[in-house]
């Protein structure tokens, strides 16, 4: 079952499965995604649900537009694993539900150049506060976490594994207890990291 997971900066805020052949977005309390933001519009943008796994995007005159791959969209297919941006909001979209952590095969085949094993993926898992439980994948060249002017890290992925780096903020974010500066760090399997007030595991999955 097709589904859509919506974050912000690198947090799963809302987790939705498109069953209804129109499924609305927008800031009014009437749509079926709800997303509070003076960014988002009243009613911002439609899912369409063609077939079994078919969804097509629809920008509703949204003020900021609706974004894919940096380009704003009127009406389009959605292929499986792109990444919609909506003001601060980015939403995946998977066509699949059954594989762990959110994952498709082809989200697995863009990741197949690292010298990791093929099947293995980069998955933080946030421990505490109202997201505690949460798995935010690691799945570009450069994610960003964080609230930026406060502290924000840049976590690469790179041939030979993941790598964390201090971007930009006062409070100094840690890597196991440890202060992480600008130079990038490897990072392994159950490293914690500190981003201000929100600790996350990163997790190595197959």
């Amino acid at each position: 079952m097709p589904q859509l997971i919506a974050s912000v900066e690198g947090v799963e805020i809302k987790h939705v499965y498109l069953q209804k052949d129109r499924t609305t977005l927008g800031r009014n309390a009437d749509n079926d995604i709800v997303l509070d933001n003076m960014l988002v519009s009243g009613h911002h943008c439609a899912f369409e649900l063609r077939g079994l796994a078919d969804v097509f995007v629809e920008d509703l005159r949204s003020t900021n537009g609706t974004y894919i791959n940096g380009k704003m969209v009127k009406h389009q297919q959605l292929n499986d694993g792109e990444i919609i941006a909506i003001g601060n909001f980015r939403i995946q979209f998977l066509t699949e539900s059954a594989q762990p952590s959110g994952f498709s095969e082809t989200m697995t085949m863009k990741l197949d150049a690292t010298g990791l094993p093929a099947t293995t993926r980069g998955v933080f898992q946030v421990l505490n506060g109202s997201s505690a439980g949460l798995e935010v994948p690691v799945v570009k060249a450069v994610t960003t976490f964080g609230k930026p002017g406060v502290s924000v890290i840049a976590v690469s992925h790179r041939r030979d594994g993941y790598y964390v780096a201090h971007l930009d903020g006062p409070s100094e974010p840690s890597l196991n207890g440890e202060a992480v500066g600008p130079r990038p760090v490897l990072l392994s399997d159950g490293d914690v990291v500190e981003l201000a007030s929100t600790k996350m595991v990163f997790l190595l999955k197959d």
